[in-house]
């Protein structure tokens, strides 16, 4: 998949072609963020090291950007910088993926950047298809995909649904076009890495979404690679958090890009991209177009709000995961309404929509905290699936009553207008 068109920039040369690493400037640099991963480092780095070598055509670079590692991590990086050729570690005093990436590339001269991540679950074989096209000039940003048709992936199942769940309602709420923002396998040309990191805010996890977003709305060509990849069993990421943290970031970007916060215009302007095409006059105003619109928004809140559920329900309880899980996707929800449903855009009005969306997901809670009382006090020894199913036929009732709330209360004068 590839996305918005638009003339190339004239400043842009081809990059020089040579194998092996160097010393001087390469072509493509590599980072490796890292944080407390004394066991994996050492081994992936010499694998990666050996397959640049033997393998990767293009010229290259190492950086192993350690962000406040508290364990041997920085001790081994600099032991395999002075070890390898073409290898280079960087320390940075405060901890986040996105820190790291910001720091390594923006003092890179290479041409390309790229990064993967340590565990290397992603088969290299998909590295040189996705620096090709920067490298040639044809894109601006390329990424691996797991989600793509021919993409093979081994992983469990609740990875799968979350990963899925998010991309989701990723592109339901920020109208996402490409199809996997998290796989921790992507490259960008340096100067267009120049140009957007000073607007990307997150510095952890959400920092590849945010950045990914940004492109494709300033108009610059994302290209997808189909990857191959293995799920590494001894990850430790915090699944919970960074899921809160991913929904917090959307809900920042979204509201940023609503209310017109940042500079679209001017940089795709500045970056020698077309305007992106208008929305089509009148597709918002049918009553069919608005309900089809509504149903696609509430699908993907509704496996957003479950998935949430499901990860919050051993720490909170039913009632509890049920709130938790209802106010971190009634922001998203009349975000994406107020855009793709009801066409509306700018500021105006923005806190009032938001408030109004509150008391209607008001509504919601109640019938389905309502519904999980009603079955706890009917059948006290239900099952987890048992709630879940509940939960969906209440959802489904709430959507039907949230649909005919916004339409008539919430985005009526914004309908009228």
């Amino acid at each position: 998949m590839e996305t918005a068109p638009g003339p190339r920039p004239s400043s842009w040369p081809p990059a020089p072609v040579a194998s092996g690493p160097t010393t001087g400037v390469a072509t493509v640099e590599i980072v490796v963020p890292v944080h407390n991963e004394e066991g994996d480092l050492a081994p992936s780095v010499r694998r990666l090291h050996a397959y640049l070598d033997e393998r990767f055509p293009l010229s290259w670079t190492i950086t192993v950007a350690d962000n406040a590692s508290t364990d041997r991590t920085w001790d081994i990086a600099r032991r395999l910088a002075d070890e390898l050729p073409g290898v280079h570690a960087l320390h940075l005093d405060r901890k986040g993926r996105g820190r790291a990436l910001r720091a390594a590339w923006s003092a890179s001269r290479s041409p390309v950047v790229a990064y993967m991540d340590v565990d290397l679950s992603t088969d290299l074989d998909a590295l040189l298809p996705l620096v090709a096209p920067l490298v040639s000039g044809h894109s601006d940003v390329a990424i691996g995909s797991r989600l793509a048709p021919s993409a093979r992936v081994v992983r469990g199942a609740k990875r799968e649904v979350i990963s899925r769940s998010y991309n989701l309602l990723l592109r339901t709420s920020l109208h996402a076009g490409f199809s996997d923002a998290q796989c921790g396998f992507k490259a960008l040309r340096t100067d267009v890495a120049r140009t957007l990191l000073p607007l990307v805010a997150d510095e952890g996890w959400f920092f590849d979404t945010e950045l990914l977003v940004l492109a494709e709305r300033h108009g610059l060509r994302i290209h997808e690679v189909p990857v191959d990849w293995v799920d590494d069993p001894d990850s430790r990421v915090d699944i919970v958090s960074t899921a809160a943290a991913d929904l917090r970031g959307m809900a920042r970007v979204g509201r940023a890009l609503a209310t017109g916060a940042l500079p679209m215009a001017e940089l795709r302007r500045q970056l020698g991209r077309a305007p992106l095409e208008p929305p089509v006059p009148g597709v918002h105003r049918t009553l069919l177009g608005q309900a089809l619109r509504f149903g696609a928004v509430g699908v993907a809140s509704t496996v957003a709000y479950l998935v949430l559920y499901v990860l919050f329900r051993g720490a909170l309880g039913a009632q509890g995961a049920n709130l938790v899980a209802l106010v971190l996707t009634a922001v998203f929800n009349t975000a994406a309404n107020r855009r793709l449903t009801f066409g509306v855009r700018g500021r105006d009005g923005v806190a009032s929509s938001q408030l109004r969306g509150l008391v209607v997901f008001g509504v919601g809670l109640g019938l389905t905290s309502g519904s999980l009382a009603l079955l706890a006090a009917l059948a006290p020894d239900a099952s987890r699936s048992a709630e879940v199913v509940v939960l969906v036929l209440a959802n489904a009732l709430a959507t039907v009553l949230r649909f005919l709330l916004f339409r008539a209360w919430v985005f009526r004068a914004h309908r009228h207008a």
